[in-house]
């Protein structure tokens, strides 16, 4: 069965037996998962050679990948030498991705540094315009995918990435679905109706293929009232993750999904999601019956 909505794990699944890459695309096909996101947080440290190699191995199993590009991207750099060393990360990031046969390049966007939103986001998007070219002009067909950010002192709500891929060829959101619940550190944004008012403004704004092509990351986490504090396993976080499955599928979204729970639970996670889905599905389609509740019986 190929889903419309592909799980994988952030990183190599925990349960890989071999380091490398290839070994977890291949391992990620024995789970029954269907997508992987390489993460290149720390550096991008790859041969053209290996990244032909992880193509290869992708296509063989059919197993679709992203990117996490080098925690050290900011949008907002606030001086001629950092930035260069931003955009190097990014354009690095991109370049070998696509080697390797990935199309969505994720990253953190940076931060605000005391300055005015609307002030960041202009030169963000200057930024993106000037990296989207150089990757066009290159032949890299990339998605660069700002994530949305679980701090508010971090560029990223929903409205700012939404903007940037409406506004700039070559950007499209990667939502990171428990980053905004605990943007706002008031345990809101963990509903039905806010998940489904969230999809709804992906198809306002981006149309058919913002729903069609959407890339998001799950897990639980942990929040203060600053935000985001840690990844937390599913079972020991408020995360209403069945209400947002239930909202991915009506309103049809496709694409891909990447899960970043913390080790034990990175692999049983990510199965948990794919399997909450799967079954909504198949209870959309008729194929599953709905469960009663308790009072109907």
């Amino acid at each position: 069965m190929v889903d419309a909505l592909r799980f994988g794990t952030v990183g190599a699944p925990q349960t890989t037996p071999k380091s490398g890459t290839p070994f977890a695309i291949e391992h990620t096909k024995q789970l029954g998962l269907g997508h992987l996101e390489i993460a290149w947080v720390q550096s991008v440290r790859v041969t053209d050679e290996s990244c032909a190699e992880i193509k290869r191995t992708a296509q063989k199993y059919g197993i679709t990948l992203s990117i996490h590009a080098p925690y050290f991207i900011n949008l907002n750099s606030q001086t001629a030498e950092l930035m260069a060393k931003s955009d190097e990360r990014l354009l690095l990031a991109a370049r070998k991705g696509f080697l390797a046969g990935a199309t969505e390049i994720v990253f953190h966007p940076g931060s605000y540094h005391g300055q005015p939103a609307e002030q960041v986001y202009e030169r963000a998007k200057e930024k993106m315009i000037e990296l989207t070219s150089i990757l066009r002009e290159e032949g890299v067909h990339v998605n660069l995918r700002p994530e949305t950010m679980g701090k508010s002192a971090m560029f990223g709500d929903l409205d700012e990435v939404l903007q940037l891929s409406k506004d700039v060829e070559g950007v499209l959101p990667c939502i990171d679905w428990a980053h905004l619940h605990a943007r706002r550190g008031d345990g809101t944004f963990n509903s039905y109706a806010e998940f489904d008012d969230a999809l709804k403004k992906v198809r306002e704004m981006l149309g058919e293929r913002g729903i069609k092509t959407l890339h998001s990351h799950m897990s639980g986490i942990a929040y203060t009232a600053k935000g985001e504090k840690e990844h937390l396993p599913l079972n020991e976080a408020d995360l209403r993750y069945k209400e947002l499955m239930q909202a991915f599928v009506d309103n049809g979204v496709e694409g891909s999904v990447g899960v970043e729970a913390p080790e034990p639970f990175h692999v049983a996670d990510c199965l948990t999601f794919q399997a909450t889905y799967r079954r909504l599905m198949q209870i959309k389609s008729g194929e599953a019956d709905k469960p009663r509740h308790p009072e109907e019986e």
